[in-house]
């Protein structure tokens, strides 16, 4: 199988692995830049802190066909979802706050956004569906119980689900209800509870259990399982970084050898990046001491290890030219609210690429007359770049050094600022950084935005988006 055989004859010799985004300012209260949301049944309209922002490019919307290997399977990949219970909120000036100063998640859409998710999936019928945590806003237990019960339709499909809990899942002192003009504790769960809740999607079907972990072993088809590994930490409270037990590294070799033995290919799958994908953000994102399990999984010869939490559509090699490949699904509440579909052949090849939401076609079909649902490409262009462009005007606010920066300067720079990160979350920053980089807003930022780490942010966007990372194929 690929690589085994000459593998093989060696091991007989020598016997022998944020959300991670840019975070928004969280109120204690609102402030007087929130507003209220308008709400009717049929229809949200979205309020504004900020002027109209200009659209300066579209997406490309080449993708590639929709072919699966001649044997194999076919993965429907998402992750970062951050569903929230809908009586945990009441859409007014807390909540809205939240979302104009976030880091882009479409929370006040997030129930319509989950529900096209499951009608696509029915649609699209794979032979699995992977989601790799981060399942609720901050850890609910009212989300977790409400989200669980949208996973159920699925099932009742006849396609199976598996999930692994994100570091915003268990113990979170923020788990949140939003009322007025703030937002108040709510119930949370223990790593218990979200085994109880869940273990309908992967864990009463596991052919293994990690005992000192959530981590599984689920099996996909007669060639390939699933290594669903728990990289959160959250004894005694939940934290943002990732990390894997000295345990749990024990329980993953006698899972690699059980599969090579019996033939078997392995994806494993971890809601923290495997690789450096963020040059910015590495100790909040990358697993703590990763290389440990690069290795462990670079001795299996695995080719493929999936994530999220980054928020940001990307993958990498751990070598150029050799090592395991790492796919990061972007969120799938965050414009273009996508997921990833992966066909995995028997031989361990695999081909993957993203693909948007149809928000506009599931709301005809659902009579809705939302007029941002039924235009939902343009509505969620226009709020990201109104949440990237408050998370510029906020960090001037932060700053003494940029004080001497004139309003229209300031103005130049967010709007440079939230042009690329709205590409970089969408995975093609290289479509539009020559002419972003040519920008006067961009050059402000190179001489005037040092010590932000808004600057180190686009500076590394830039060197980094010289291809789309929407698509990746081994073949």
């Amino acid at each position: 199988m690929r690589n085994r055989i000459i593998l093989a004859a060696l091991l007989g010799v020598v016997c022998m692995l944020a959300g991670c985004s840019f975070k928004g300012t969280e109120p204690e209260s609102t402030s007087a830049e929130s507003t209220t949301p308008q709400e009717t049944e049929t229809t949200r309209t979205e309020p504004t802190t900020i002027e109209e922002f200009p659209q300066t490019s579209e997406d490309p919307a080449s993708q590639p066909p929709e072919e699966a290997f001649d044997s194999g399977c076919k993965i429907i990949v998402a992750t970062d979802i951050h569903y929230l219970a809908k009586d945990l909120t009441d859409f007014q000036k807390g909540f809205q706050y939240s979302i104009d100063h976030g880091d882009g998640k479409v929370m006040q859409y997030i129930w319509e956004i989950t529900d096209a998710f499951v009608e696509e999936v029915k649609k699209e019928r794979p032979d699995l569906v992977i989601l790799s945590g981060d399942l609720t806003y901050e850890g609910e237990k009212e989300s977790h119980k409400e989200f669980a019960k949208k996973l159920d339709k699925i099932e009742e499909a006849g396609i199976p689900v598996i999930v692994i809990p994100g570091n915003h899942d268990i113990n979170n002192s923020k788990a949140a209800q939003f009322v007025g003009d703030t937002f108040l504790g709510a119930d949370n769960v223990t790593a218990v509870e979200f085994e109880e809740i869940y273990q309908d999607f992967g864990y009463n079907e596991a052919v293994s259990r990690d005992p000192a972990s959530l981590s599984y072993v689920y099996q996909v088809n007669d060639y390939t399982r699933a290594l669903m590994l728990d990289t959160c930490q959250y004894e005694p409270r939940n934290l943002v970084g990732g990390m894997i037990k000295d345990d749990t590294y024990d329980w993953i070799e006698e899972q690699m050898e059980e599969a090579w033995n019996l033939g078997m290919n392995v994806i494993p799958v971890g809601h923290h990046n495997l690789l450096d994908e963020s040059e910015v953000y590495l100790q909040d994102c990358t697993i703590e001491h990763s290389e440990q399990l690069i290795d462990q999984l670079e001795s299996w010869d695995v080719p493929l290890f999936l994530s999220g939490h980054l928020h940001v559509q990307h993958h990498m090699r751990s070598r150029s030219d050799t090592g395991i490949y790492e796919i990061v699904t972007s969120s799938l509440s965050t414009p273009p609210c996508q997921y990833g579909i992966l066909y995995y052949g028997d031989d361990g090849n695999f081909r993957y690429h993203t693909k948007p939401l149809d928000m506009k076609e599931w709301a005809k079909k659902t009579g809705s007359t939302d007029k941002n649902l039924l235009n939902f490409d343009e509505f969620g262009k226009k709020f990201l770049s109104k949440v990237f462009y408050n998370q510029a005007q906020d960090e001037f606010k932060r700053l003494d050094t940029l004080n001497g920066l004139t309003k229209s300067q300031k103005e130049q720079m967010a709007k440079v600022y939230a042009e690329l990160n709205e590409a970089c979350y969408a995975g093609r920053v290289t479509d539009i950084r020559d002419k972003a980089k040519a920008k006067a807003g961009y050059k402000l930022w190179e001489e005037e935005g040092y010590p932000s780490i808004l600057a180190q942010y686009l500076e590394w966007i830039t060197e980094d988006g010289t291809r789309d990372y929407n698509v990746l194929s081994s073949e």
